[in-house]
C-alpha cells in the first residue's frame, strides 16, 4: 500500500508538470478564454469517449452522482476560463504564482467536506506555501486582475478536487473525467448560445499553429492528466493533491521562460521559494505516511 502510494506521488509530480506547460500553451494560443476552454473540453471529452469505447468500460451510477458529475464540470469550466483569463490579462507566472493560494482554501474547506477538524499543520503549510511564493515572484500590483481572477481559479480548484475526492470512490477515473469534462461542455454551450458567439465567423475560424497547440493541451495536457490526477486520488487526499500542485507554478515559470522569454530572471530568490514549496510537499508526504502508520 505504501508502494502504490509513492507510486503515485511521483505520478501527480509528472501530472504537475504537464500542468506547468499547460500554462505556456495557453498564452500561445490565440483564442479567447472561454472558447479556448470550450474547445478544450470538447476535444478532451471525444478522446476520452473513444479510450472507454475502446476499452468497453461499463458504467452505472445513482441521479446522486451524475448531479455532482454536472456540477463539477460546471466548476471546472469556470476553473479554467479563470485560469486562462488571468493568464491572458496578465502572464504565466502572476497566474501560476496566485494560483498556489488554492492551498490555503483546501485547508478549511475539506475539512467542511469531510466532517472533520482543521488540521493545524495543514493550515501552516498552507501559509507557508504562500511565503515560498512571495520569493518566486515579487506581485506587480499592475497585474491586480490577473491575480484576483487566480484567486477565483484557486478556489474553484480546490472545490473541484473536493468534489473528485467524493468520485473517485464511486466511480472510474475515465468516466468521471468523461461526463465532467461534457457537462463542462454543455455548460459553456449553452452561454455561447445564449449571447449567439457561435453564430460569429471567427468562433470556428482555427489557424494550423492553434490546431495544433489545442489538440497537445486537449489530448496530453488534458484526457491523458485530468484521467490521471483523478486516478491518483485513490492513494492521495485532496490536499496533498492540492499541497503537490503547487509545483505547477515553479515548472510553469521556468517553461514561461525559457518557451515565451518572460521578463522574468531565474534569480536567488526564485530558488528559495522553490525550496520552500518543495520542503512542504516532501514534509507533508512524511506526516502523512506516519499517521497512517499510527492509525493501523
Amino acid at each position: 500500500m505504501q508502494n502504490d502510494r509513492l507510486k503515485n506521488l511521483f505520478h501527480l509530480h509528472f501530472i504537475v508538470f504537464i500542468w506547468g506547460f499547460t500554462a505556456v500553451l495557453g498564452k500561445l494560443i490565440s483564442l479567447d478564454a472561454a472558447p479556448l476552454v470550450w474547445y478544450r473540453m470538447l476535444i478532451a471529452t471525444v478522446l476520452i469517449l473513444g479510450y472507454v469505447l475502446i476499452r468497453k468500460i461499463k458504467f452505472k451510477f445513482s441521479k446522486k452522482t451524475i448531479l455532482w458529475m454536472m456540477i463539477g464540470g460546471v466548476i471546472i469550466a469556470l476553473h479554467w476560463v479563470t485560469f486562462f483569463m488571468a493568464i491572458k490579462v496578465s502572464n504565466v507566472s502572476v497566474a501560476l504564482a496566485t494560483m498556489s493560494i488554492g492551498t490555503f482554501f483546501t485547508a478549511f474547506l475539506e475539512p467542511i467536506w469531510y466532517k472533520r477538524k482543521i488540521i493545524k499543520h495543514e493550515v501552516v503549510f498552507g501559509l507557508v506555501v504562500i511565503l515560498g511564493l512571495y520569493y518566486i515572484f515579487k506581485v506587480d500590483t499592475g497585474y491586480w486582475y490577473g491575480m484576483v481572477l487566480a484567486t477565483i481559479s484557486a478556489f474553484l480548484a480546490s472545490s473541484f478536487t473536493l468534489i473528485n475526492g467524493k468520485l473517485i470512490k464511486e466511480e472510474k477515473p475515465s468516466i468521471i473525467s468523461m461526463f465532467e469534462l461534457g457537462f463542462g461542455v454543455l455548460f459553456l454551450s449553452s452561454y455561447f448560445l445564449l449571447n449567439q458567439q457561435f453564430t460569429t465567423d471567427d468562433f470556428f475560424k482555427l489557424s494550423l499553429v492553434d490546431i495544433g497547440y489545442l489538440f497537445i493541451l486537449a489530448s496530453i495536457c488534458t484526457a491523458y492528466a485530468f484521467i490521471a490526477s483523478v486516478k491518483v486520488m485513490r492513494y492521495l487526499s485532496p490536499y496533498t493533491v492540492m499541497l503537490t500542485i503547487n509545483l505547477e507554478p515553479v515548472y510553469g515559470i521556468i517553461l514561461a521562460f525559457i518557451v515565451l522569454g518572460e521578463n522574468k530572471q531565474i534569480t536567488g530568490s526564485f530558488y528559495i521559494g522553490a525550496l520552500i514549496i518543495i520542503a512542504v510537499v516532501v514534509l507533508n508526504g512524511i506526516l502523512k505516511s506516519r499517521l497512517k502508520l499510527k492509525n493501523k
